[in-house]
């Protein structure tokens, strides 16, 4: 079984960062300064932008938009809420089920009626 924060780790974060890298490169930005300014690798970038690593998560247009306004204020130079904004972009993903998605994608035999990501 998978915990919820196993899921969030392994496909969710990267499928943000994903997200975060693309819209940084439509805002004009070069993979080197998207690189520094997610502090991640150039190559991990490259990956993300060519949809090589990070892209099994489809989000919905509420997430995306979400995305969409953090890419922004980073390319802007504004770096301090990006920890508790992608925290909140995480729990989007929980409340609109799309982490549901993951888990029956990702773990068999998951029982119906399943709220494991619900339970506090």
């Amino acid at each position: 079984m998978k915990f919820p924060c196993e899921l969030t780790v392994w496909y969710v974060l990267p499928a943000v960062r994903s997200e975060l890298a693309k819209e940084l490169a439509r805002l004009g930005l070069s993979q080197k300064d998207i690189s520094e300014k997610l502090d991640i690798t150039q190559a991990a970038v490259s990956q993300y932008v060519n949809n090589k690593r990070g892209n099994s998560v489809k989000f919905k247009r509420m997430v995306m938009n979400e995305i969409k306004r953090l890419a922004k204020d980073i390319k802007n130079g504004d770096n301090s809420s990006v920890v508790p904004r992608v925290c909140r972009i995480c729990d989007m993903i929980k409340a609109d089920k799309t982490i549901c998605g993951v888990h029956r994608k990702r773990e068999r035999n998951v029982p119906k009626g399943c709220d494991a990501c619900f339970v506090g």
